[in-house]
């Protein structure tokens, strides 16, 4: 690096001594030198001139330090550089941490032996950090192949944040903490589980696995990209279980929610079975005590089931509108009333009939009538929530009508107060339009959606697990109770994300080419999943459900010169997501002609052609699509699901899932200091595409949802984003237009003054 050995006119005394000090660095760390001489000649701009980067350094500088750890700070240096008008500096600071960690990899591997990817595979699967399926599965030969088609370079992909991430969370480590593989060996170990049991052409699928990954452009879900080659490969993100409304149910649903948590998932639960408080128990009136109860329940093993201390579980619980109980679930996150009936540490999610929405359009002012699931199923013989649409209302105004059925009755205009209120104060609930998501389930031959997950994008078919019988055997000498269940239908999701913003949306075959790959990993993960309980593989086996989703859909829309608010935006995203869509249903086509399609598609949307029907997709060549679904099946039941991508969207540098920013600039503080966050590919023409979300008009987020909508067969996780200039009419107003435009689900209501958790679990 040049400039390190200017000290002539110029320089003033202080930038001299500055330069010196980053020259001493270089001498004590040989491999910094030409790493500083590569950053000079990528960023000539004065803006990201040595003298700043030595200047900003020297006042970290102390008397006698290691040189480690004058690294560290040199690191931190350029980090704490970064701003609007120079927004690169995340890039130089993500060169120097990789100088850094390259360093300690060496000196690791130097102790250990390593000295190829081989050689690495047989040292962490000794250590059984790595599982011994992969040295099982592929011979020598292929594994030296397979580390022929490492791109170090690609490792100059990730900014800062990104790569500190990567290599803090998902890269293998020992048990003393120290990490033992480089990102792209990540990558690669990965891509060789998700191809592993690939029967033809198996290396062929693991450099297309590992080109999609490491070029940033598709991002596996958390639980994958963290357990994917380890022993313990729990590589889903996403269950749902249905409560049911007994002793037994209740306490095995929560200890499957337990097992969920320990490997790493996260849950929704749905009470809308669970009989209310006051309800009868055993013909004994008044005796029940109500679903809350049970959620508390539920919050405990979340705070008691901590994933190894990384995170406490997580859990939605979902009830329905109609459902006795609903005041007290509408208030168990607030701050007032009694704590007895709180649950801090839950999400807690309604589900909406048409005929809710309805009224609160038409006639707020109007009675909504509160009743419990097991009184209706005792004087009627049928489970109302096992109903929607027009059936589902017929059978709601029987029961209102039915005198032997007790009704809690408000006015709609205070229901949707209390929901308001909540969801201003906490973020929740999240919504889930019941009718419109069964409406729309190309599986609906099968049964019934009643709720979602934890980030509201999983749509799927669900039925309780139901116990049959317990018997008393003999096994091997021993005697042993064995008890009997029925599977139902446990929803377990396998997510992955397309990086819109890293992808050329114009390039149809570029964005096919990308699908066709992620679809089949996802479809390999079914069969590679490590499950927490069997209900998940029977019903994951059945179905072969996927979740592909997207990341980086703002920095999509600026990198194009976009606005949010604009036609512009509608109309790309009914192009793209058109596209996505047609690229996965023909992806599943192929894949279920080479590999046989799901159990139950006989019948399904798919076959029927009722699914194409209801999106209006009748252009020739969905006809084409159309006709070939039905003479070919489907691999996968269910095949796109937005997430919302927290911590994945880090890594690949671009906005998280279909969520606007909420800032082009700031720096985040962490443990070992700032953090530059930026949004992405920040530059004069992109700075006004990225428009702060809280100013964003919302009616153009959901006219969006709901164009995206059409073309995705589960449901999006989209939040919205309000002032404290919002009235409730106006959020009100939200709900109804999302309602209208055929939006299934809402996620948060993030108020600006309002601190949300972000999910990590589902992020993908």
């Amino acid at each position: 690096m040049d400039n390190l050995k200017d000290t002539g006119a110029g320089k003033t005394a202080g930038s001299q001594v500055s330069l010196q000090s980053l020259e001493h660095l270089t001498r004590e760390i040989p491999e910094l030198a030409p790493a500083l001489e590569e950053i000079e000649a990528r960023w000539p701009k004065e803006e990201y001139s040595p003298e700043l980067l030595a200047h900003k350094f020297s006042a970290f500088v102390k008397k006698n330090m290691e040189p480690e750890e004058a690294l560290s700070l040199l690191i931190q240096a350029a980090a704490e550089l970064t701003r609007k008008e120079a927004p690169d500096w995340e890039y130089i600071a993500a060169y120097l941490l990789l100088v850094h960690f390259r360093i300690n990899l060496r000196e690791e591997d130097k102790k250990h032996g390593i000295g190829s990817f081989y050689d690495r595979l047989r040292y962490l699967t000794r250590e059984n950090l790595y599982g011994s399926y992969i040295m099982e599965y592929y011979s020598r030969e292929e594994l030296e192949e397979a580390g022929g088609l490492i791109d170090e370079k690609r490792d100059l992909l990730f900014n800062y944040a990104g790569l500190d991430l990567l290599l803090s969370r998902y890269v293998i480590r020992s048990r003393q903490n120290i990490p033992l593989e480089s990102p792209q060996e990540m990558f690669l170990g990965i891509s060789l589980h998700l191809a592993m049991k690939e029967q033809k052409d198996r290396m062929k699928w693991v450099k297309r696995f590992y080109d999609m990954l490491s070029t940033l452009k598709v991002t596996m879900a958390t639980p994958t990209l963290s357990n994917a080659r380890k022993p313990y490969h729990q590589l889903s993100s996403c269950f749902i279980d249905t409560v049911p409304d007994s002793l037994d149910g209740i306490y095995r649903s929560i200890d499957s929610f337990a097992k969920v948590s320990k490997f790493g998932g996260g849950m929704g639960l749905y009470f809308g079975k669970v009989r209310a408080s006051g309800s009868s128990i055993r013909g004994f009136k008044g005796a029940a005590g109500g679903v809350i109860r049970w959620i508390k329940l539920a919050n405990d093993t979340a705070v008691a089931v901590d994933q190894l201390g990384v995170r406490q579980g997580a859990v939605a619980v979902y009830l329905d509108v109609w459902h006795k109980d609903l005041p007290e679930f509408l208030a168990l996150r607030t701050n007032n009333g009694d704590d007895r009936m709180k649950a801090h540490d839950v999400f807690p999610a309604v589900c909406y009939p048409d005929l809710f929405w309805r009224l609160a359009d038409e006639a707020i002012d109007s009675d909504w009538y509160l009743m419990c699931p097991h009184e209706i199923l005792a004087a009627t013989g049928y489970a109302l929530e096992d109903y929607y649409g027009q059936e589902w209302e017929k059978r709601y105004w029987d029961c209102v009508k039915d005198e032997r059925i007790p009704k809690r009755v408000l006015p709609i205009k205070d229901i949707i107060r209390l929901i308001l209120k909540s969801a201003v104060e906490t973020g929740t609930p999240f919504t889930f339009n019941r009718d419109t998501v069964n409406r729309a389930n190309p599986n609906r031959h099968r049964g019934m959606i009643y709720c979602s997950n934890l980030c509201t994008e999983i749509a799927q078919n669900m039925s309780p697990v139901e116990a049959l019988e317990q018997r008393i055997e003999t096994v091997d000498g021993e005697t042993v109770v064995v008890t009997v269940t029925k599977p139902g239908d446990f929803v377990v999701c396998n997510l992955a994300s397309l990086s819109l913003g890293k992808i050329n949306v114009s390039d149809r075959s570029e964005l096919t080419f990308l699908v066709r790959c992620a679809v089949r990993a996802l479809d390999n993960v079914i069969d590679l999943n490590f499950f927490p309980v069997p209900y998940a593989k029977i019903n994951n086996l059945r179905y072969r459900p996927v979740g592909l989703g997207v990341s980086g859909y703002h920095h999509m829309l600026a990198k194009n010169g976009i606005s949010w608010e604009s036609e512009e935006h509608l109309a790309i995203a009914d192009r793209v997501f058109e596209w996505i869509n047609y690229a996965a249903i023909e992806a599943s086509c192929d894949y279920a002609e080479e590999k046989g399609c799901y159990e139950y598609f006989p019948g399904s949307g798919w076959q029927t052609g009722s699914y194409f029907e209801m999106r209006g997709y009748c252009s020739d060549e969905w006809r084409r699509l159309r006709e070939k679904a039905a003479a070919v099946g489907l691999r996968n039941g269910w095949l796109i699901a937005a997430a919302p991508t927290s911590s994945t969207s880090m890594i690949s540098g671009t906005t998280a899932g279909l969520d606007p920013i909420m800032n082009r600039f700031y720096l985040e503080e962490k443990k070992n200091g700032l953090v530059p966050r930026v949004a992405p590919e920040l530059t004069p023409s992109t700075y006004w595409r990225y428009k702060n979300a809280h100013y964003i008009d919302q009616k153009w987020s959901l006219r969006a949802a709901g164009i995206r909508q059409r073309h995705i067969d589960q449901a999006q996780s989209i939040n919205l984003y309000i002032t404290n200039n919002y009235t409730l009419r106006q959020v009100l107003e939200l709900y109804l237009l999302a309602w209208k435009s055929g939006v299934k689900t809402i996620y948060y209501i993030r108020s600006k003054s309002l601190e949300i958790e972000e999910c990590e679990v589902c992020s993908s």
